[in-house]
């Protein structure tokens, strides 16, 4: 565990009688970038939330830099920026105001808010409440939300969902500046095409399973696949899609 920032041990999450996630053992060095790929219903955002610490296992541990989250959760929290797949908004709220109300919860600064708002492109938003703002828009302040307390641990749930190509260049920049910082990032995407281009590591689940991991190089290689999507393919019509 000395090597790992994150470190999944024989994780199961049953859900009403359903296995979920099925003895996971997962690991991610510090700085590392690594992508869950996986079709619908592989288990990626339980898989994320566990780790953020919103589920618990049913059975087998977590630890986040040497910490598990009944071990002091406000530290652990303190660990972790989450990003979720979605999120109902205060509908009369600005990106400012939604920002600065996050920074307060985390002891921040109004200042630090408007500068993270900047960060992701949203500094002129203004007035405009956030009811109004596109998907992408939406995405973009949640990101920046998890970006707040510039955190140890960056956990992303279909991250570049709705983002249109150049904020989709300025979120790889983004994220891969914060690995360079010495953050580690852990994200979902069912775009394989950014995982190929910015992830250090791959995942591909199956049923709450590890099915393959590695390089997207490697990945290419053991399937033999000039394309990760096409290894993806692969992979998934030799041993079927869970929906």
């Amino acid at each position: 565990m000395s090597d790992s920032f994150v470190h999944m041990k024989n994780v199961h999450k049953i859900i009403k009688d359903q296995t979920i996630i099925q003895d996971l053992n997962l690991q991610v060095t510090r700085g590392q970038i690594l992508a869950l790929c996986g079709g619908n219903g592989a288990g990626k955002s339980t898989i994320l939330r566990m780790i953020a610490g919103i589920l618990q296992p049913s059975q087998g541990e977590i630890w986040v830099d040497g910490l598990r989250w009944m071990d002091n959760r406000k530290r652990y929290a303190e660990l972790i920026g989450y990003m979720p797949d979605d999120y109902h908004f205060n509908q009369g709220l600005t990106a400012q105001e939604t920002m600065t109300f996050w920074a307060k919860l985390r002891g921040l600064t109004k200042a630090r808010a408007v500068e993270v708002l900047a960060e992701v492109g949203l500094e002129k938003t203004g007035t405009k409440p956030v009811s109004s703002f596109s998907k992408g828009m939406r995405q973009r302040i949640l990101f920046a939300q998890a970006l707040l307390a510039r955190p140890a641990l960056l956990v992303m749930d279909e991250p570049t969902n709705g983002l249109d190509p150049y904020w989709m260049e300025s979120f790889i920049q983004l994220i891969n500046k914060a690995a360079a910082d010495g953050q580690t990032i852990l994200f979902s995407t069912h775009q394989l095409q950014i995982a190929e281009v910015f992830a250090h590591r791959i995942v591909f689940l199956r049923d709450g399973a590890v099915s393959l991991e590695g390089t997207g190089e490697e990945l290419r290689g053991q399937l033999g696949s000039a394309r990760l999507q096409d290894a993806f393919a692969e992979l998934f019509g030799i041993i079927g899609t869970r929906k």
